[in-house]
């Protein structure tokens, strides 16, 4: 089938008028010379590949670490109506028996993909080998050094679910831990108090990301860099950054995309599951207890536990602050691809590739959603 007529944002990370084929549930010719009189008319609709959540904790009342198969299924059909299509949902600081569960889980959905669904394309292993000063909302009862060992056999023992696993580099091993699981996975800096030193130890071991880029780690100081200088003078390095417009200010946002250029920019949602719930919605997240409070959640004592929003609201709102919509989209989409290894399949419009994609209404106001060619409802 040929769709025309349409705004693509194509695999150069531009935007071009045109059309493009889906052909046995993947792109087919992008853009080609001969378009077939019948082709689909988008009549000038703007053309996205499906966004790709790497960092949700849940939705719907339902979180990933809760080892719930049926919570999982909802939260995945949560994700594909707000435009999400893959996705790689985040656990807690847990025992690694609760890890475990929720990894066995994770991998029943990745192999049964029931309709309607969001694809899952592995995990993000988010805890426990945290700073207790930076531990944010995460259990301080189960943080632990970092312990390859451990980590490696429940990565065996899941088939390799885990995309990202995160570590704070100044803990007794971190870089040394950084060296060996970046041959399992990205290894992400995260829930951290670390010096500039420590930080650049860990990006030089290997350490290719940065979870929830501002939160959980120090800030900025002109004597005292800290971990995100070290991030952004290593190439290789992609940060993550909360977009639900209350965790970070705009203009921190469009620092960040200024400082790391939107290649190398992850728009995630870091949502748990009061996502999708209504303001006052008392929850428990990873043993503790939080409270949806004008649109973001928090625990007893204030602190942020997670978002409330979805990766699509924040899109929208990345979009609302300036941030160029080449850059936007693309951090929303072939970005998170590449941090969690699918950027061979997903994120992007190119031939061969699974057709993901969203059919944006004016202003991205509404949206069609695709999932391997077949429109979702």
């Amino acid at each position: 089938m040929f769709y025309k007529n349409a705004r693509i944002f194509a695999g150069d990370f531009q935007f071009h008028t045109g059309a493009f084929e889906v052909v046995d549930g993947r792109f087919g010719a992008v853009l080609p010379e001969n378009v077939p009189q019948d082709a689909v008319d988008l009549n000038g609709a703007t053309v996205i590949p499906g966004l790709i959540e790497v960092h949700s904790h849940g939705n719907s009342g339902y979180d990933f670490s809760d080892g719930h198969y049926e919570g999982l299924v909802e939260m995945a059909k949560y994700y594909l109506r707000c435009g999400v299509t893959s996705f790689a949902p985040a656990s807690m600081t847990l025992p690694y028996e609760v890890l475990e569960k929720a990894f066995a889980t994770a991998k029943r959905l990745a192999e049964e993909k029931p309709e309607g669904c969001a694809v899952l394309r592995g995990v993000h292993m988010e805890g426990p080998y945290f700073s207790y000063k930076k531990r944010g909302a995460q259990n301080p009862e189960y943080l632990k050094l970092p312990d390859f060992e451990g980590f490696a056999a429940m990565q065996e023992r899941c088939g390799g679910m885990v995309k990202i696993v995160d570590v704070a580099p100044e803990l007794e091993g971190a870089a040394e831990f950084v060296g060996k699981a970046k041959a399992l996975c990205t290894v992400s800096i995260a829930h951290t108090d670390s010096d500039y030193d420590h930080a650049k130890a860990a990006f030089d071991a290997g350490a290719t990301h940065l979870t929830h880029l501002y939160n959980a780690m120090p800030g900025i100081h002109h004597r005292n860099p800290g971990v995100i200088p070290a991030a952004a003078e290593n190439a290789n390095v992609r940060a993550e950054i909360i977009c639900d417009g209350m965790h970070i200010h705009p203009a921190s946002v469009r620092l960040a995309f200024s400082i790391f250029g939107g290649e190398r920019m992850i728009i995630i949602s870091d949502s748990g599951r009061c996502a999708g719930q209504p303001d006052g919605t008392r929850f428990d997240i990873g043993g503790q207890f939080a409270t949806v409070i004008d649109g973001v959640a928090r625990l007893d004592d204030g602190t942020i536990a997670c978002s409330a929003a979805n990766l699509w609201q924040c899109l929208t709102n990345v979009l609302s602050w300036g941030i160029a919509e080449e850059d936007a989209v693309r951090a929303a989409t072939y970005n998170p691809a590449c941090a969690i290894g699918a950027d061979k399949l997903v994120g992007s419009i190119e031939e061969g590739k699974i057709a993901d994609f969203i059919v944006c209404g004016e202003g991205y106001a509404d949206k069609r959603v695709f999932l391997a060619g077949v429109e979702q409802k």
